[in-house]
């Protein structure tokens, strides 16, 4: 899967939250979270691999995955 995974530091929230901007029409803008920045990883590859097997289980097109260099709209 080549989709932007975007991992920050949430000083409120005390661990590492995980944005998927390719798939913010369909999900909440931060998706999951780790308390390591391992963890998070972990946990957005997962969301994906669950993202794409609903998709796919439902007939629904996955988002086209962005190329560097082409703008992401974060919200």
């Amino acid at each position: 899967m080549k989709y932007t995974v975007i991992i920050q530091w949430s000083k409120d929230d005390q661990c590492f939250v995980v944005t998927l901007p390719e798939f913010q029409d369909t999900v909440m803008q931060h998706v999951t979270h780790g308390d390591t920045y391992e963890e998070a990883l972990k946990n957005a590859q997962e969301v994906l691999e669950l993202l794409v097997e609903s998709a796919s289980e439902e007939g629904t097109p996955l988002p086209e995955p962005k190329t560097l260099g082409q703008p992401l709209q974060v919200a």
